[in-house]
């Protein structure tokens, strides 16, 4: 009873009052198919000791970042962290505080939330910025329906090198909305023809650069020519130390900025948590998602900070809520704002540079091998590369040889017939000694 304190007759209870005839009801609407129609095949209940053990060798299996040359990317980049970011996070009044309910006594918490909005504003060239989404992709789809209210349109435009998992996450909200989706195919080399399907049912664009497979796209055409049709542009990025060397989404015309801000303070930390980056021209403040911080004087003219905004459907706001977003990444967000003031604006410049030659140096190297094509014009840090051979073949045969290679494109689009095609990511971590291991091993296998 310590762990599952209610009795039948409790239960009962509850079901009457929700008003179901079982538990099964409640389940009523997930797929049959996805539903486990017999316990897990799990062992016997064991010591402590015991699972440490077994916990241990399925750990073995796996093949750490840092201990092999590691080009993997599309979404989650392997950057190096300053240890004075996870040594200050790791302080008590931060990493055990939570979202600033009562911000009266959280100037502390209000104080880095604001710094960070500051810079994500600069950052992405935008007018104003949120204290964070959950990550980048549940910012695509919230920024998507953001526009679909100052809009009052409801059919969304995906580019085709939008990643995959951020269109599916887009594609999910929007039929949950009975909103209209248009993907357009796969675009591995930046060739599509968007402008040609923004009509005047359009609400956005959502266009990524640098897109999955690494090419830098011009989104000044695509803002004017949305615009023009009452359409909003999203501009998505997912590698966001890019900004540190091209053009800001902002200052190309962009109305929505999504990103995802892994990159700048947080480790790859199994796929996350990580924090999600939202900025909009400030005309739009009052329809953005989640929550914003602001900078006031008190009775006393002291400077303090206040949360100036909450559009979630908890703080009262019920029905004409924007979002329900309940929450921001707090401390992947103060690690975030650490390692930015770190760095500074020179420091950030000065990372991109590395990390675009190192990528320019990787991509010239790669493209002296028999059997691969780099098929990008212009890039950041990452690039996507045809191989003679099936990527998700070579990927896995390089990995036994010390080296992970990058990601099929197999695995992010399966079916699509793409299946010699490898992302391949080169950051400021990679060495000359990596690059030689790469094509070296590389060469051998193909």
């Amino acid at each position: 009873m310590r762990y599952l304190p209610l009795t039948a007759t409790d239960r009962l209870d509850m079901l009457a009052r929700i008003g179901v005839p079982d538990v099964d009801a409640l389940f009523s609407d997930v797929p049959a198919g996805k539903l486990l129609t017999a316990p897990l095949d799990l062992a016997p209940a064991k010591g402590e000791l015991e699972v440490e053990r077994i916990m241990g060798r399925i750990a073995a299996k796996s093949m750490a970042a840092s201990s092999v040359a590691f080009f993997v990317g599309a979404g989650a980049y392997k950057h190096h962290v300053p240890a004075t970011v996870d040594h200050l996070i790791q302080r008590s009044e931060f990493l055990t505080s939570y979202t600033p309910y009562q911000p009266e006594i959280a100037q502390g918490t209000l104080q880095y939330l604001f710094e960070f909005q500051t810079q994500v504003a600069a950052l992405t060239g935008m007018e104003v910025a949120n204290a964070s989404m959950y990550d980048g992709s549940t910012g695509t789809g919230e920024a998507v329906l953001m526009a679909h209210r100052v809009t009052k349109r409801r059919k969304a435009l995906l580019s085709g090198g939008l990643h995959p998992h951020y269109a599916e996450v887009v594609k999910t909200l929007s039929e949950m909305a009975s909103d209209e989706v248009v993907a357009l195919k796969p675009d591995v080399e930046a060739n599509e023809d968007i402008l040609a399907q923004i009509d005047d049912e359009t609400s956005c664009v959502v266009v990524q650069s640098p897109d999955v497979f690494g090419n830098l796209r011009d989104l000044a055409p695509i803002a004017a020519k949305a615009q023009a049709h009452g359409a909003l542009l999203i501009a998505v990025v997912t590698e966001v130390v890019s900004l540190g060397a091209i053009t800001s989404p902002g200052e190309m015309g962009a109305d929505i900025v999504v990103g995802e801000g892994q990159s700048i303070g947080n480790a790859l930390n199994f796929g996350g948590p990580y924090v999600g980056l939202f900025a909009a021209k400030s005309k739009y403040v009052r329809q953005m998602p989640g929550r914003l911080c602001g900078e006031t004087v008190d009775a006393d003219g002291q400077r303090g900070f206040v949360l100036t905004l909450s559009t979630r459907e908890q703080h009262i706001r019920r029905d004409k809520a924007t979002s329900n977003i309940c929450t921001n990444s707090g401390l992947c967000v103060l690690a975030f704002t650490i390692h930015m003031t770190l760095l500074g604006q020179a420091g950030l410049s000065r990372l991109a540079e590395v990390n675009h030659a190192n990528a320019v140096k990787l991509a010239d190297m790669l493209g002296g091998v028999k059997g691969v094509t780099v098929l990008n014009e212009s890039f950041f840090n990452e690039f996507t590369v045809k191989l003679s051979k099936p990527a998700a073949e070579v990927v896995e045969a390089l990995a036994e040889k010390g080296v992970l290679a990058g990601v099929p494109v197999s695995r992010l689009l399966p079916g699509a017939g793409l299946d010699d095609l490898l992302i391949v990511a080169n950051t400021e971590v990679n060495t000359d000694d990596d690059r030689d291991a790469f094509v070296a091993r590389l060469r051998e296998v193909l």
